[in-house]
């Protein structure tokens, strides 16, 4: 067996020092160095031969079959492309507070109601913090695996005895190795304690699923070597006033990617919603109101864009977006005024996405524009009708793609009229209003 030793390498030149050191002597970086594990060439087999790897033809491989598992949770299992794949790694990761661990101790109840062996390892609750939580999600009473540790040795441990079916991580900042000297959530700890459980998923086939803690810019915190070294990631995002939940995958080797699933925080734990969930009350007619489908993956919402318009006495107006990209809003300013000929040049003004959606598409760009011209002339624009298209710099509507999925899901949400760009097929059925340009869209104000 080869003796393991700790080593210091410089992230910034590969410099090696065999203790840890400050400023990097060969590129004069500071804090740079990150401890790994170094195998002692000296006890190795000296002259054995490892055989290469020989190259096939890709005809010649048989594809695998991917044996998934039910979640129990259908908003979970379409972002997952229909359940857990075994021998895969997860990887959910999300602000303090979103859910992270509420849905994994609730996907931990499903399955072990399903006679599936779990082993929930928690590195920041006890067990006694876990059995109040199970209580209130009501989960309590199952055959759940309760390790709380902050020893990655303990957890191999605990997978030799008990042989589960699935390993939840709660979270990987918190598991260290004794392998390594330097503390639990450094840069080596982390990349160290993800290598031996993704080599345990694929070695014993279990299913492990780890909750990754982000920084204050929303990223999960640690090497981005962790992103690609798991299978799936998910990113938990939502609107905590409404207790609005968005689960997103940004990385899915055994699905579709950009899928989404909506839930909403209770007492009980958190429950799944649909896309009428993003629309308010239709009663209120307030000026500078429109309604957008958006694609979100393969799914169409309809969501709520809100724009406030109000007068300025300070030399540099204000622009603030929420859910809405502010550079996308100036460019939309510009044409307005220059295509439009609507002077919003003394005016402060705001945008935000209801519910708290995000929108990272240009098909908004004529709601986002009609909400704009609503609130600036105070006159509300009809709640059963939507603006669809993306707005040019010459000041033409372009059509966006999925139009079929967005009408169908503004119809069923009671949408009746719909202003969209020339030669885009529709339902005939459907009232349509066409709008070409900037300009002829302001005629109707």
């Amino acid at each position: 067996m080869a003796k393991k030793k700790a080593k210091y390498v410089c992230q910034s030149c590969g410099y090696v020092s065999p203790g840890w050191i400050g400023k990097c002597p060969e590129c004069n970086s500071w804090s740079s160095f990150v401890e790994e594990i170094q195998v002692d060439a000296a006890t190795t087999a000296i002259g054995k031969r490892i055989a290469k790897a020989k190259p096939v033809s890709l005809k010649d491989v048989k594809g695998l079959e991917t044996e998934r598992t039910p979640t129990g949770m259908p908003e979970l299992d379409q972002v997952l492309g229909g359940g857990l794949v075994k021998g895969s790694v997860l990887l959910v990761g999300g602000e303090p507070g979103i859910g992270k661990s509420t849905i994994m101790l609730q996907c931990a109840g499903i399955l072990s109601r399903d006679r599936l062996k779990v082993l929930y390892v928690s590195g920041e609750e006890s067990a006694a913090q876990l059995r109040l939580r199970s209580d209130r999600l009501g989960v309590s009473e199952n055959e759940i695996d309760i390790l709380s540790t902050n020893s990655l040795e303990d957890v191999l441990q605990a997978c030799e005895e008990e042989k589960p079916d699935y390993i939840i991580l709660d979270s990987i900042q918190t598991i260290a190795s004794d392998d390594l000297n330097s503390a639990a959530g450094t840069v080596g700890q982390v990349k160290h304690v993800t290598y031996r459980l993704v080599e345990l998923a694929k070695s014993r086939g279990i299913t492990v699923m780890i909750v990754g803690q982000v920084t204050k810019d929303g990223y999960i915190a640690g090497p981005k070597v962790l992103e690609h070294l798991v299978d799936t990631v998910l990113y938990f995002e939502g609107d905590y006033s409404r207790g609005v939940r968005i689960l997103r995958s940004v990385k899915n080797r055994f699905g579709p990617t950009n899928e989404v699933g909506l839930f909403e925080m209770t007492d009980k734990g958190l429950l799944e919603l649909s896309s009428y969930s993003f629309v308010d009350d239709r009663a209120d007619n307030s000026a500078g109101r429109v309604f957008v489908p958006v694609m979100e993956g393969t799914r169409a919402f309809l969501i709520e864009v809100q724009a406030l318009v109000a007068p300025t006495f300070y030399q540099f107006p204000k622009r603030n977006c929420m859910g809405f990209d502010l550079n996308r809003l100036n460019m939309l300013l510009a044409v307005l005024e220059k295509k439009g000929g609507v002077n919003l040049a003394g005016s402060d003004i705001y945008i935000n996405v209801a519910g708290g959606m995000k929108i990272t598409e240009t098909s908004a760009d004529l709601a986002i524009c009609a909400a704009i011209v609503s609130s600036f002339r105070d006159r509300p624009i009809d709640p059963h009708s939507t603006f669809i298209g993306e707005v040019g710099l010459t000041g033409v509507i372009r059509p966006v793609s999925n139009m079929g999925s967005r009408l169908s899901e503004s119809y069923k949400m009671g949408i009746r009229k719909y202003y969209l760009p020339e030669k885009v097929e529709f339902d005939k059925t459907i009232e349509i209003g066409l709008s070409i340009n900037v300009s002829k869209f302001l005629d109707m104000f």
